[in-house]
C-alpha cells in the first residue's frame, strides 16, 4: 500500500518567505510594555469624570500621579491641570479639571479623545469629532501661566 502523505512545497501559513530568519521581531510577549498613545470614545456624558485604557494605568503601575497636565495639541504651551483617581482596581479616571478641558475643547458625545504620554505626568491631547476629522483650534489666550480651575479660556475654533 503506497503512502498518500504529501510533501510541503513552501505554500502555506507558518513556511512563507523569512521563515526561520533571525530578522524577525520577537513575538510580542516578549516585547516591553510602552503604552505612549492611547484613545477614549466619548459615550457618555462628555463632562464627568473620563475612564483611561486599563493598561495605560498599569503601565503607570507604582507611580500613580495624583494629577497630570494635558496639552491640547494645537492650543499653544497652556497645561491643564487634572486630579486622577485611582479605583484600587487598576482602573485610572481624569477627574476634577477634565470639565473644564473638555469645555474649552469642545469633547462631545461621539467623539474620539487621542492621547499621547509625554512622560512627567504630561499628555498631549487631539480630539476628533464623530464623522472622525480633527478638531483644530488655535489660542488666544496670552496667559498661559494661569493654572485657575476658574479660568476657563477656550481654545478658538478657526472657521
Amino acid at each position: 500500500m503506497a503512502s498518500t502523505s504529501r510533501t510541503r512545497t513552501g505554500r502555506g501559513r507558518g513556511r512563507g518567505r523569512g521563515s526561520g530568519s533571525s530578522s524577525l521581531p520577537p513575538p510580542p510577549s516578549t516585547l516591553p510594555l510602552i503604552i505612549e498613545e492611547f484613545f477614549i470614545v466619548v459615550y457618555e456624558d462628555p463632562l464627568v469624570k473620563k475612564a483611561l485604557p486599563k493598561k495605560f494605568a498599569d503601565y503607570l503601575d507604582g507611580q500613580e500621579p495624583a494629577k497630570v497636565y494635558l496639552r491640547a495639541a494645537d492650543c499653544g504651551p497652556r497645561l491643564w491641570t487634572v486630579e486622577v483617581l485611582f479605583d484600587g482596581q487598576g482602573r485610572m479616571y481624569l477627574d476634577k479639571g477634565w470639565e473644564n478641558f473638555a469645555i474649552a475643547h469642545g469633547v462631545d458625545f461621539g467623539c474620539y479623545v487621542h492621547f499621547k504620554y509625554e512622560g512627567d505626568d504630561v499628555l498631549t491631547v487631539k480630539v476628533f469629532d464623530g464623522t472622525m476629522c480633527r478638531k483644530y483650534y488655535y489660542s488666544d489666550d496670552e496667559d498661559t501661566d494661569d493654572e485657575s480651575d476658574d479660568d476657563v479660556k477656550p481654545c478658538i475654533h478657526p472657521l
